[in-house]
């Protein structure tokens, strides 16, 4: 299946079957903004525990920390989200819509690059050639699109990396960029605009003290360093991990849950001696990108992107990119920030925020190896990573397709489902008994409704990873047939060997160990 064509059966999945619905829905819904239904929910604690576990608990040397939404307003000062937290806008004369310009300008390029991988797809078929073959990406790299694309794309990164937003503007009408609800080419100029929401503390409103909700999460890390490191007695290098959310303004906010007004960060600031950064910086993009992979993303959807111009804060920056339905985009980005954080709170703060180190006798701001990586992202590339439409055979002997969340076991919602094989003669009270033995441990699900081959198609759907199906033999034998979503191979196992079964098919220290 094209991935350009996937993307509206996920999002269509993911309400049918209650893992991701429209905020305020009966209300006509609030614009980019989404609630996690009662799959979802589960689904992004199970990601936010994965995290935590290799970040927090895997890490002697890492904590925790859970900081508020609202903090001092010189907090952003100090941060620079005050003065230079901007998109650039564009507004259409015509339709009296706004647009993020560099988004425009992106989606003209990806446009380019999806008819040349189209183009490819197609001479691939004529020739023979495989996917990912020489041939194949030679033709991918040179097609008359390709070349479009990166002309385009160059043209795109000079006007960004210098600030240019006249040239922005000229660029959008030099590719005859159109106006996506009008079809107007009547553009104004580029302006700059804040994304920050603000709000307000206090009483009255002549009294009251304007705050920011929160743009993202490491800023209430570099606040505390100090307080993390006395008590903990730590010493360098150590981490501050965070999993919280962050809210920005954003006017083009699309992609289903990929850009969101508010969403979910897992984060984390590494404290380190100056000078160490590039070691500290390639640890921890490996370490990153190989805990993505162990979670069952496949490694030929992610790369690295390395930023050309790089924030003014840091001397190292590199994005672990996953390919969505709608292209390779940021999934996480790991930055060596210097001591910018630090040195700017310090300043603003009057505090000093120094580290002593013991062994050189000396006092210095430390630097900063940041991690961070959007859960929502997260949960919206596994969506995509499993979903898939297989054609499997059927009870009557021809084939159906069925869908399936081939998700890791580990993620999945409902690690296991129990079904009594029909509704009387004991075996509800059998199965009932098989999940009390295992709600302790696992996340499981009763199911009796439908035959049992609807129960497995609607277990597959929803990435259930194991079914045990109680049947009359299980009177007789004290077995229970386990079915496996991905292979769908069953096996007949005891009663008093199930839980081990399934804890052998369930292990965190397999995955992280």
């Amino acid at each position: 299946m094209n991935y350009d064509e996937i993307f509206p059966k996920i999002i269509s999945h993911a309400k049918e079957y209650g893992f991701i619905f429209q905020s305020s829905e009966i209300y006509d819904g609030l614009g980019a903004v989404y609630d996690y239904g009662q799959l979802g929910v589960e689904l992004k604690r199970n990601i936010m525990t994965a995290w935590w576990k290799a970040m927090v608990q895997m890490h002697e040397n890492i904590v925790g920390l859970d900081s508020a939404i609202l903090m001092h307003p010189t907090v952003w000062k100090a941060s620079g989200h005050v003065d230079a937290f901007n998109d650039p806008l564009i507004d259409n004369k015509d339709s009296k819509k706004r647009y993020r310009a560099d988004v425009l300008l992106e989606d003209h390029i990806a446009k380019f690059e999806a008819k040349s991988l189209k183009d490819t797809q197609k001479r691939a078929r004529k020739e023979g050639w495989e996917a990912g073959s020489e041939e194949f990406e030679k033709y991918l790299k040179n097609n008359r699109n390709a070349v479009k694309a990166r002309e385009a794309q160059a043209k795109y990164e000079e006007a960004l990396n210098t600030e240019d937003l006249t040239k922005l503007r000229d660029l959008i009408i030099e590719f005859g960029i159109v106006d996506p609800v009008s079809g107007s080419k009547n553009w104004a100029d580029v302006r700059q605009f804040n994304l920050m929401f603000k709000t307000q503390l206090g009483a009255t409103a002549d009294t009251a003290l304007d705050l920011y909700l929160r743009p993202e999460t490491a800023q209430g890390i570099f606040v505390n360093y100090l307080n993390v490191q006395k008590t903990s007695r730590m010493k360098l290098p150590f981490g501050i991990a965070q999993i919280g959310k962050a809210f920005r303004n954003e006017i083009v906010a699309r992609q289903f849950i990929f850009r969101m007004r508010e969403f979910e960060q897992m984060e984390m600031q590494y404290f380190i001696k100056p000078g160490t950064q590039m070691e500290w910086f390639e640890y921890w993009k490996n370490y990153r990108v190989k805990w993505h992979k162990t979670l069952g993303l496949s490694e030929d959807r992610l790369q690295f992107h390395v930023h050309e111009k790089l924030a003014h804060y840091a001397d190292a920056a590199e994005d672990i990119q996953f390919q969505f339905p709608f292209g390779f985009k940021e999934l996480e980005g790991i930055h060596s920030r210097t001591d910018f954080d630090l040195n700017q709170h310090q300043e603003y703060s009057n505090k000093k925020l120094q580290f002593f180190d013991p062994e050189t006798r000396e006092s210095y701001v430390p630097y900063v190896l940041e991690t961070s990586v959007g859960l929502d992202r997260t949960f919206l590339a596994h969506m995509s990573n499993a979903y898939q439409e297989e054609e499997v055979p059927n009870a009557k002997g021809g084939m159906e397709t069925r869908v399936v969340l081939k998700l890791h076991p580990l993620l999945a919602p409902y690690k296991v489902a129990v079904f009594p094989l029909v509704k009387k003669d004991g075996l509800q009270e059998i199965s009932r008994q098989i999940i009390d033995e295992l709600k302790l441990d696992y996340s499981v699900m009763y199911d009796e409704k439908d035959s049992v081959g609807r129960r497995y198609r609607r277990h597959d759907a929803i990435g259930t990873p194991y079914c045990v199906t109680v049947d009359y033999e299980t009177k007789d034998d004290n077995c229970v047939t386990i079915r496996e979503r991905d292979s769908m191979e069953q096996v007949r196992v005891p009663i008093s060997s199930l839980r081990e079964q399934i804890s052998k098919r369930l292990s965190w220290r397999e995955l992280l160990g």
